[in-house]
């Protein structure tokens, strides 16, 4: 059954999300054939907006898989709606796939681009996208140190946002860069008692050891106890990555 064939029996829209969806969770897991063959079904049908979404899950996997003339198609299709909207995310999104079918320099301005227009909009999930695309494209221009920044900003946002099949490509990206990950889940924070989660809050807050047991009734060398489980349970090592940390839903992963 192909899309067009479902439209007329009013199941279009959930088979072009469904594929959408294949599209993204396989793009997340590197298997670029999948993702391709998913985003062409995806794409195929004109009445929805997830059709757009489709095309940048075409470009990513054709450019992966060095289908230069499918990905070539699929920016032309993308820009012709990205333009027309104007918005920072359709921007960033023609800029992030843009720049997957560039080479040098060009790339370089395009990956910042959509990093700096996708962080003007709410759009977590495609910023975390981009910063992943711009630390692997960098990692294989041999710039590690770049690359490692990306890569742990995109990490970071796919742990606190649960999404694992990124998150994991994140991760193995920063292997690759000879840097070590300590694997981390959207629950790590969860595991602080009400206590330690307190102290961890007034600390972030640039509270002392002495002002935190002062409001608490507690002595700072208790405070100090606490904060030590607060650094192992987060596997962090300071109070400058604790400012860094969210303590809501989720924290950020240790790296070494």
């Amino acid at each position: 059954m192909g899309v067009q064939d479902a439209f007329p029996r009013g199941e279009g829209s959930a088979l072009v999300l469904t594929e959408y969806s294949s599209a993204v969770l396989n793009n997340g897991l590197g298997r670029w054939a999948i993702a391709l063959a998913a985003a062409r079904r995806a794409s195929n049908g004109d009445k929805l907006v997830a059709r757009s979404w489709a095309l940048a899950e075409l470009v990513e996997s054709a450019a992966r898989l060095e289908e230069w003339d499918v990905g070539a198609e699929a920016l032309r299709q993308l820009t012709e709606r990205t333009q027309a909207s104007g918005t920072s995310w359709a921007l960033g999104t023609e800029a992030r796939a843009r720049a997957l079918l560039s080479q040098g320099p060009e790339a370089d301005r395009l990956y910042r681009t959509a990093v700096e227009q996708l962080s003007e909009c709410r759009m977590n999930a495609h910023l975390a996208r981009a910063h992943l695309v711009y630390g692997e494209w960098l990692r294989r221009e041999n710039r590690r140190v770049d690359a490692r920044d990306q890569l742990r900003r995109a990490h970071d946002l796919f742990v606190h946002m649960g999404a694992a099949a990124f998150a994991e490509r994140a991760r193995n990206e920063l292997l690759a860069t000879g840097e070590t990950v300590r694997k981390r889940t959207p629950d790590t924070a969860l595991d602080l008692t009400p206590q330690e989660s307190l102290i961890a809050s007034l600390a972030r807050d640039g509270k002392t050891n002495q002002e935190i047991g002062a409001e608490l009734f507690i002595s700072p060398r208790t405070v100090e106890w606490h904060l030590r489980k607060v650094f192992a349970k987060l596997a962090i090592g300071s109070r400058r990555e604790l400012r860094d940390t969210p303590l809501d839903a989720g924290a950020t992963a240790a790296y070494t």
